[in-house]
């Protein structure tokens, strides 16, 4: 894979699971990486201790997403600090990767769930794109992480279900959009994956495992290197021509 030396990404909900997994990758291939969290602090700065010993190159930024002043928020924190450790003020990929799931059937769906849903899922990428536009360099990347449950029916995450199926719409006319300044616009749709967010009924369950495991072609439970791996070659050269694409990193789940 081509390598992203002298490349500036940032990647939202960088601080644990898929996200601290494509933080570390794209660093591990040269890039300067802007790990953002929401909350976690400590975590934030683990990963970017962690890429650092590594001899890569990172650095924090905060802001909570579905709250007033968000994009602002991260952007402000972004700029303060993507000087010190880069030769530019732009931004070269851009990983929209936080989100959160909630969970429960559609009669048990709270108007609240759902609208925190919709502001750290759908606003929040949304208007963090349309902000970095000016920062982001022609030739860059916009990597949306969907999810399989686009594809997949799953009853007890239909809000978080229709929030991805919003990020794929996206994907696709963004990329319609921004083709003209050479930047790519693509997605991935993860299954389900071993992180912690999954880790209390997962991790440790027997039954539960099996069961994740055989809903892939491949038999087993995914792990975030395996959508990381995914990310870095669309941030690459060698995904130069692929835009507009929602990319299964499923392990072939219910084919």
């Amino acid at each position: 894979m081509a390598a992203l030396t002298g490349k500036t990404a940032l990647v939202t909900g960088g601080s644990r699971g898929i996200g601290r997994a494509i933080a570390e990758r794209l660093a591990g291939v040269g890039a300067v990486v802007a790990v953002h969290h929401g909350r976690n602090t400590a975590a934030a700065d683990e990963v970017v201790n962690a890429i650092r010993a590594k001899g890569g190159a990172a650095f924090a930024v905060h802001a909570e997403l579905g709250r007033p002043g968000d994009v602002k928020s991260l952007w402000e924190s972004y700029d303060r600090q993507v000087l010190e450790h880069s030769d530019g003020t732009g931004l070269d990929i851009l990983v929209n990767n936080a989100g959160i799931t909630p969970r429960g059937e559609i009669e048990e769906t709270t108007v609240e769930a759902f609208d925190e849903a919709v502001a750290v899922n759908m606003r929040a990428p949304f208007f963090l794109t349309q902000q970095g536009l000016k920062r982001l360099r022609d030739g860059g990347r916009v990597i949306n992480v969907s999810s399989g449950a686009t594809r997949i029916a799953l009853t007890d995450i239909i809000a978080y279900a229709m929030t991805k199926g919003a990020v794929d719409a996206f994907t696709l006319t963004l990329a319609k959009a921004l083709g003209g300044r050479g930047i790519t616009v693509n997605a991935v749709a993860p299954g389900i994956i071993d992180t912690d967010m999954n880790a209390a009924w997962l991790r440790g369950n027997e039954a539960a495992e099996k069961s994740a495991a055989d809903l892939s072609a491949l038999g087993r439970v995914g792990r975030p290197e395996d959508v990381a791996d995914v990310v870095a070659f669309l941030a690459s050269d060698d995904a130069r021509w692929v835009t507009g694409q929602v990319i299964d990193a499923t392990g072939g789940s219910r084919l």
